[in-house]
């Protein structure tokens, strides 16, 4: 399968984000791996890279971490859903997670997320999410 061009991380851990961004890299599945510490970070960077005409820059995959300052992964959610972006369909997002809320899992369930993931991050889950979401 052919690298994605960019996948977009979204934690307020800086060393979560190194070990991800580390771990993508060495499995050659992105051209670019962009980061961002918090949702509103990331619905900056999607409005950079993906309004129209989106570049190679915008992400095709989105790994989202739920608990995080100044905008969380459900906020980010949110907010997503009213962007005018063209290629919003296109975009797969996974939220990572260590724990869900019931409350948070009922809401996030309206939105348009493809899945979830248990922190940390390994090669047999980001193989696993490829396969499910990009391979032909």
């Amino acid at each position: 399968m052919p690298p994605l061009t960019s996948v977009l991380l979204v934690d307020d851990d800086p060393t979560t984000n190194y070990l991800n961004k580390l771990l993508l890299t060495r499995m050659g599945v992105a051209q670019q791996v962009l980061v961002a510490e918090n949702g509103e970070q990331a619905l900056r960077t999607l409005e950079q890279t993906c309004s129209a005409p989106p570049t190679p820059a915008c992400p095709r995959l989105i790994l989202l971490d739920m608990n995080m300052p100044v905008l969380n992964g459900l906020a980010f959610l949110e907010a997503y859903v009213q962007l005018p972006l063209a290629p919003q369909q296109a975009l797969v997002i996974v939220m990572l997670t260590t724990s869900l809320h019931p409350v948070d899992l009922a809401r996030i369930e309206q939105l348009p997320i493809a899945g979830f993931l248990s922190k940390p991050l390994t090669q047999e889950k980001v193989n696993a999410l490829l396969q499910r979401h990009f391979a032909k």
